[in-house]
C-alpha cells in the first residue's frame, strides 16, 4: 500500500503546484492586458491602481505629475516579447509607449522598464516600478 500512496501523493503535489503556476500565469496575463488597456483607454490615474499600494503610499503622485499625465494620451503600447521572469514571484517587462500631447498632437515614444511582483496570498500581480516616467527626453 505504501508503494502506491507515495506516487499518488507526489502526483497530487505536482498537479497542485502546476495549478498554482497556471493560476499565477493566468493572473499575470490578465493583469498585463488590463494595465495596458488602462493606460491606453482610461489614463494614468486608472493605471495607478495597478501600482503596489506600498509603493503608492511611499511615493504618492504629486500635483505636477498628475498635471503632466493629463497632458498626454497613450497612443501606442508595445510590450515586445512580453514579460520575462526576474525571480520566483517577479517578472520584468520593457515596454515602448507612444505618447501624444493632447494640446499639440505631437507624438513621442518612451521606454518603460516595468517590474511586477506576485502576491500569492491574494493571487494578484502588482507593479512595483510605478507609473512610467513620461518626462524622458524632455528638458
Amino acid at each position: 500500500m505504501r508503494r502506491i500512496v507515495g506516487p499518488i501523493l507526489l502526483s497530487t503535489a505536482l498537479l497542485l503546484s502546476g495549478c498554482a503556476t497556471d493560476k499565477r500565469s493566468d493572473a499575470l496575463s490578465h493583469t498585463l492586458l488590463e494595465y495596458a488597456n488602462a493606460l491606453r483607454w482610461d489614463g494614468f490615474e486608472t493605471a495607478q491602481q495597478f501600482v503596489d499600494p506600498k509603493v503608492r503610499e511611499a511615493h504618492p503622485l504629486t500635483d505636477l505629475q498628475l498635471a503632466r499625465y493629463k497632458q498626454v494620451q497613450v497612443s501606442g503600447y508595445d510590450d515586445g516579447n512580453g514579460a520575462i521572469p526576474g525571480g520566483e514571484n517577479e517578472v520584468r517587462q520593457i515596454v515602448q509607449i507612444t505618447l501624444t500631447n493632447v494640446h499639440t498632437q505631437s507624438a513621442r515614444t518612451i521606454v518603460d522598464h516595468q517590474v511586477w511582483h506576485y502576491d500569492a496570498e491574494k493571487n494578484h500581480w502588482w507593479l512595483e516600478s510605478g507609473l512610467p516616467d513620461i518626462t524622458q527626453g524632455t528638458n
